[in-house]
């Protein structure tokens, strides 16, 4: 159920340069990040998406009761600007690959914001992909209980083989001067428009409501929102579907399963427990894998990490494969699955992922008294995870093939959930070019 609405917008004539005051999804910022971009522009969304902490703080006086006191000012100010008409967005970003990830040839990724009303799980047609943690929930329900407003948009993909429905939102903005136009630091173009002709409203909607939808990215916002939604319910003694309130529906990115420009990136595993040496490990899994020794000689290290990442993604085409590094060894590992020794048919189209057959199977071999809460550093940076072992801040690193758009739509149709960080879906849209401040009376 797409749900054009009333966006929030920074207001050009205050804000000149939208580039100064939007922010990358708050679960990629760092404390470095966040002060760079405290420092940035006095009105930057990292005020409201991740305030920061202080000495003192309390329930009256915290990070979160100070972003809904900064966005209230903001929107006496000006600062922000409800826009008068429902809209829908499209939003368009000009980007490039990281590098090691594929062609480095331009992709553009294209889809519109709009709020989506919430569906409980396994009660309609949205559908998540991955397992969420608790911590990251009840940071997002603080934050969403005291502003009343969805500061980034969940991202989802919707299938969209004709292209028909981009290509309506295209014809319709074609020629039009984007609302937002702006490059951010990793060199992006980011441009917004909007739509609030009521046929073509009408249009859109309607041609979205029989498609299924599968989160790609902001699981624990979905869920947040899912409680909030609960929570705000039991307080008025009424039930979700009765009526439309504010806090039934969430902001969203929709995009297309066969966008071209819809790039996924693996994320790689830097263990801080220790693997069995060379020769233990490939003994432990000689039943199961072939692993394939690739030297370092001295002053090849940049070359022969080039070499295995490209071969890693040439056997990944055939199969499931990896590279492995470990700590103070001066050599990297090629590990494949053994056609001599397959594994029992998958029960389950999460058993077949890579991911899945690391943490289950090969990871089992090699750490049998491990927990499920072993300590593990993710990076999408291939070179990061690499380094983190050579600097001896991890273990061992393991590095993944990406995960398929096609592997995740099976996962969630199934109703199954994949492994923790088993996808980073690229480019990452980005917080505070389209605001949904919740219409309460």
């Amino acid at each position: 159920h797409v749900i054009p609405f009333r966006g929030v917008l920074y207001d050009p004539v205050t804000v000149s340069d939208i580039a100064q005051v939007v922010a990358p999804p708050y679960d990629v910022i760092d404390g470095e990040g966040q002060n760079a971009l405290y420092s940035r522009h006095p009105c930057n969304v990292i005020r409201l998406e991740l305030g920061k902490t202080q000495a003192g703080d309390r329930s009256s006086d915290n990070q979160y009761t100070r972003a809904s006191a900064q966005l209230q000012e903001w929107l006496r100010r000006g600062v922000l600007r409800r826009d008068a008409k429902p809209a829908i967005y499209p939003y368009t970003i000009d980007y490039r690959v990281p590098s090691g990830q594929g062609s480095a040839t331009a992709r553009v990724l294209k889809g519109f914001l709009s709020v989506v009303g919430l569906e409980e799980f396994g009660t309609g047609r949205i559908f998540p992909h991955e397992n969420t943690r608790a911590q990251a929930k009840t940071d997002r329900l603080h934050l969403i209980e005291a502003c009343r407003a969805n500061f980034s948009p969940i991202f989802s993909l919707f299938s969209d083989p004709d292209g028909g429905v981009l290509q309506r939102l295209e014809k319709s903005v074609h020629g039009d001067r984007p609302r937002l136009d702006f490059t951010d630091d990793a060199g992006f173009r980011h441009r917004v428009w909007s739509i609030t002709a009521p046929d073509l409203l009408e249009d859109i909607t309607a041609a979205m409501k029989p498609k299924p939808l599968f989160i790609a990215d902001g699981h624990h916002r979905y869920e947040t929102a899912l409680t909030y939604r609960r929570l705000r319910h039991q307080q008025a003694g009424t039930a979700p579907g009765q009526a439309l309130r504010p806090y039934d529906g969430v902001l969203m990115l929709f995009s297309s399963l066969e966008d071209p420009g819809l790039t996924v990136l693996p994320t790689h595993r830097v263990l801080k427990s220790p693997l069995p040496a060379v020769p233990e490990l490939k003994a432990r899994l000689r039943d199961l894998c072939r692993v394939e020794e690739v030297p370092v000689q001295n002053g090849t290290e940049k070359e022969t990490r080039a070499r295995v990442i490209q071969r890693l993604r040439e056997l990944g085409r055939a199969g499931h494969a990896f590279a492995l590094t470990l700590k103070q060894a001066p050599v990297y590992l090629l590990v494949t699955l053994d056609p001599a020794h397959p594994l029992p048919p998958p029960a389950s189209p999460r058993e077949r992922l890579d991911v899945s057959i690391l943490h289950n199977v090969i990871l089992p071999k090699l750490q049998p008294e491990a927990s499920e809460e072993e300590p593990i550093l993710y990076t999408k940076d291939e070179d990061e995870a690499f380094e983190l072992v050579r600097r001896g801040e991890g273990e061992a690193a393991v590095l993944l093939n990406s995960t398929k758009v096609s592997e995740v739509r099976e996962v969630a149709a199934a109703g199954e959930r994949m492994p923790h960080k088993s996808t980073y879906f690229f480019p990452k849209p980005l917080t505070g070019l389209v605001i949904n401040v919740f219409e309460e009376g």
